[in-house]
């Protein structure tokens, strides 16, 4: 009896055509997301209301006809996405391309991990709006953060957490401004759509990340849990400010640029 090698076994499964196909498809839903995100901030920025947020977005699928049928499809596809990451935590980045130049670090392996936990959380919250459980996120980040807050650990885990998510953005930011986003792509740097849309897409997720991630650390040092609601309450903040609508706007464009990217992903991301 031959023993498999876990890693062997994991490169095998990343080689079935119908596993990557779902998995893409999580790139898809993830696009319509982004651009279901930056119609609410539109909205946001002339006045009406609603959760600028993935909350908010699986909201807008719930409310509409057969929205429930396509929410059950994006738990599909983001739990593939999910496996597909854990596969990248064991064997390194892109299984189904890989590339002698490709970086197989620890930080590589770590952020497959944190994707791997970020869809399934994409996807339990798609399958809680798709049983009509879903609630906000904003809300239930603040009262986390309530919670947390009535201790001094607490707190200390939410500045780290803030942190973190500010770091994630910049991240973002120096992904987009450096187009390192190209790695991930089978295509190179001649497409002009694929250049615009990923460098301001990534840029400008980024900025709303870090600018989450900062609210996150106010919170915690002003006791104030109404700030540490994620993405949704930065953009609300900076809607306060007074060239906040223009802002919003440009934060709406860039979130779709994103949503764009995520399209080209679904077709050329080296999986």
């Amino acid at each position: 009896m031959t023993n498999t090698n876990p890693a062997d076994a994991v490169r095998q499964a990343t080689d079935s055509d119908w596993f990557e196909r779902f998995a893409r498809a999580g790139h898809v839903v993830s696009g319509l997301l982004h651009l279901l995100i930056a119609y609410i901030i539109v909205r946001l920025a002339f006045g009406d209301a609603g959760n600028a947020d993935q909350s908010g977005a699986l909201a807008i699928f719930a409310s509409t006809p057969g929205g429930r049928i396509a929410l059950w499809v994006a738990v599909v596809a983001f739990v593939a996405m999910a496996l597909w990451r854990a596969a990248e935590m064991i064997t390194g980045p892109h299984p189904a391309d890989p590339r002698p130049d490709d970086d197989d670090d620890w930080f590589h392996r770590g952020k497959a991990a944190a994707l791997t936990v970020v869809y399934l959380a994409f996807a339990w919250s798609a399958a809680q709006f798709a049983l009509g459980h879903g609630k906000s996120s904003g809300q239930q980040n603040a009262g986390l953060s309530a919670q947390l807050m009535g201790s001094t650990l607490g707190k200390l885990v939410l500045i780290i957490a803030g942190g973190v998510i500010v770091a994630v953005g910049g991240y973002h930011v120096y992904k987009g401004a450096s187009q390192k986003f190209f790695k991930d792509l089978k295509i190179d740097g001649d497409n002009p759509t694929v250049k615009i849309s990923g460098m301001v897409g990534y840029v400008a997720k980024g900025v709303v990340l870090a600018g989450a991630g900062i609210l996150v650390i106010v919170a915690a040092l002003t006791a104030d849990p109404s700030k540490a609601t994620g993405v949704d309450g930065a953009v609300k903040t900076v809607a306060g400010w007074p060239a906040g609508q223009f802002l919003l706007i440009l934060a709406a464009l860039g979130l779709a640029a994103y949503g764009v990217y995520c399209f080209v992903m679904a077709r050329y991301a080296r999986m």
